[in-house]
């Protein structure tokens, strides 16, 4: 009996969605790819790889991280994430590839000196 009300309180995800952070991958570094999934009773919620099988042909998965290689060339990937339980909700996802460097970071000696200096201007 606890069984058969557990199982009537299960929702069923009627749909995924790619709901993505970036509008491009970086290189040499794992690129989380949120796929959310929209419950039959309105909720939406983050699917990971128990529920979602991730593919790529250029790349490759750690779970919902896509690790695109330092030395990749394309500019794009296709991603394509498919609901385990129902393989006829799928997403595919045509990804650019970040083609500019990020800038170096600022050290912390860099960081307060312009503290310092800001304060010497607002006085």
């Amino acid at each position: 009996m606890i069984f058969g009300s557990l199982k009537l309180n299960a929702q069923k995800i009627e749909n995924i969605y790619a709901n993505l952070y970036t509008d491009s991958l970086k290189k040499g570094t794992h690129n989380y790819i949120n796929i959310d999934g929209e419950y039959s009773n309105g909720r939406f919620l983050p699917l990971d790889s128990n529920k979602i099988t991730f593919t790529c042909a250029e790349a490759v998965f750690f779970g919902n991280s896509l690790f695109i290689p330092v030395d990749f060339k394309a500019e794009k990937v296709l991603v394509k994430a498919t609901l385990k339980t129902d393989p006829t909700k799928f997403k595919e996802l045509e990804l650019y590839i970040k083609k500019n460097e990020d800038p170096p970071l600022k050290s912390e000696k860099e960081i307060f000196a312009e503290m310092k200096d800001k304060k010497k201007k607002k006085a």
